[in-house]
């Protein structure tokens, strides 16, 4: 099974979480051979990979990120799986800071977004978002 966007129960348990405190969104993301647009979209003439589509989605979603005080603090590329199951894997992995959870939820619910969202439904086959309290670094592991 893929996945795109929240459940229901999903979404309404995040809105349920404090919305005035600092989060960490874990992405991680497998984009399609070829991006997926709905019938009629500009972009379904361009024959994109997935990649390209999602490139897009962060050209066309950055100015709305950026506005509601969004940061990327780690990018990376997948290399192996060293625990976990061999048939998943991650192309591409980032983790967005936002300054609260209301500033992720202005972003998603903003209209402009709503426009740029479709580059990335175009462009992932599957996906995950994991949300995080930001927590304290360290030389440990504990």
């Amino acid at each position: 099974m893929n996945h795109l966007n929240p459940t229901r129960e999903a979404f309404d348990f995040f809105k349920s979480l404090p919305r005035d405190t600092p989060i960490n969104m874990l992405n991680l993301l497998r984009y399609r051979e070829r991006a997926e647009y709905p019938e009629g979209h500009p972009n379904a003439a361009k024959d994109w990979t997935g990649r390209q589509a999602y490139r897009e989605y962060g050209e066309t979603s950055g100015p709305i990120f950026k506005r509601v005080g969004g940061s990327i603090i780690w990018r990376g590329t997948w290399e192996a799986m060293v625990t976990g199951p061999d048939d998943k894997h991650w192309e591409d992995a980032f983790v967005a800071a936002y300054p609260n959870a209301a500033a992720f939820l202005e972003m998603i619910t903003d209209p402009e977004y709503q426009k740029a969202v479709v580059n990335r439904s175009a462009a992932i086959l599957d996906s995950r978002l994991i949300r995080f309290k930001p927590g304290e670094g360290g030389e440990g592991f504990g």
